[in-house]
Order: C-alpha cells, then sequence, then structure tokens
C-alpha cells in the first residue's frame, strides 16, 4: 500500500452523516455488534458539553478512515469497571475516551494520534483535566495498550471480562474470542 499522507485526510467533528460509516468501520475493527445504532446516537450526543462536541472522524475523501467517541466530563458515570479512588482527579472532570478506531489500512500514520489531540483538545474546552479509557488487551501485538501508553496514558487496574456482558446484552462477538467474551481491559487515565 502506498504511504498515507497526512494532508490527504480530513479531521472533522462526528455528526449523523458519518453514523453509518462509524458503524461499519468500528464493528469490522472491534466485532460484529460493536456499536448499534441507539447506541451510537446516544454517545454522539453525550460527546457534547456547552455546545463543544469533543468526539471527530476523519476522512479520506468520502470514505472514513477513522474515529474518536469521546463522552464529555459530567455526560457518564463511572461503573464496576472504573476505580475512581486512584484518579487523584474529581469524576466530574474525567471525560471517557469510548474507542479510537483506525481502518486497518491506514494505520501507522498518525491518524489515531490526531483524532485523540483533537478529542483532548475539545475535552479541555469543556473543562474536563483526564480522559478514562478501557484499553482492549487482546489487540494484535497489544498495540492498543502500548499506543495509549506512548501517548500519556497510564494503567490503573486490570478489568477480566469487561466485555463478557457486551456479549451476553448485546449480541457482541469479540473478534479473539468469537464467542462468551473473556478479554481483559486495563482501565488507563490520561492527564491532560
Amino acid at each position: 500500500m502506498k504511504p498515507v499522507s497526512n494532508r490527504d485526510i480530513q479531521y472533522c467533528s462526528l455528526n449523523p452523516s458519518h453514523f453509518q460509516r462509524v458503524l461499519a468501520l468500528g464493528n469490522d475493527v472491534h466485532g460484529d455488534n460493536y456499536l448499534n445504532e441507539r447506541e451510537l446516537e446516544r454517545l454522539f450526543t453525550q460527546s457534547f458539553q456547552n455546545n463543544i462536541n469533543a468526539s471527530f472522524v476523519s476522512l479520506k475523501g468520502d470514505k472514513l478512515i477513522g474515529f474518536r467517541l469521546t463522552i464529555a466530563a459530567n455526560n457518564w458515570h463511572p461503573d464496576k469497571w472504573c476505580t475512581p479512588q486512584h484518579w487523584n482527579i474529581a469524576t466530574k472532570q474525567v471525560c471517557y475516551f469510548k474507542c479510537n478506531t483506525v481502518d486497518s489500512s491506514y494505520r501507522g500514520a498518525g491518524i489515531g494520534s490526531k483524532l485523540l489531540s483533537l478529542s483532548i483538545e475539545k475535552a479541555r474546552e469543556q473543562g474536563a483535566l483526564a480522559g478514562l479509557a478501557h484499553i482492549w488487551l487482546a489487540s494484535p501485538g497489544n498495540s492498543a495498550f502500548r499506543y495509549f501508553s506512548k501517548c500519556g496514558g497510564k494503567l490503573i487496574k486490570r478489568h477480566p471480562g469487561k466485555w463478557h456482558s457486551s456479549y451476553i446484552e448485546d449480541g457482541y462477538i469479540c473478534p479473539v474470542c468469537k464467542q462468551n467474551c473473556e478479554c481483559v481491559a486495563a482501565e488507563m487515565l490520561l492527564t491532560f
């Protein structure tokens, strides 16, 4: 494949015209039923704080080649997979990085890092001081953990079976486990 030039790639705020392409890419990369239309609409709404959207897409022409879904601080609540007592930052000042996804043909060109930096910029404008993510430790070569660590993310805690309930409740098909997902998530905090 010919190397991708960053000048050939456009970045813009996520909007409903991107939804079908986000769903297709997300489910292709992360597994069937990782995202659905209703959840994507909810995540889109939760991306906003003070009329600022913290979620982005990357495009090469009309092709959607990446996206970053970010929930604004105060628009989400820590669940059993979170340990806010170890964050040293008030939960109301922590956004949630739902996922960063790049088409396999375009990885290694800095697209994921650019999407993250754009989301951080907007999350700061929304009032966040940090972002939390659950990183998939079964990603090929553990690339997700290496990438998020390189960007400054610090490991808080490992959570076995994080996506198991998605398998049971939503029919999520993990690309590694196929059935009954037991993949481990790394709860990671990135301070800005």
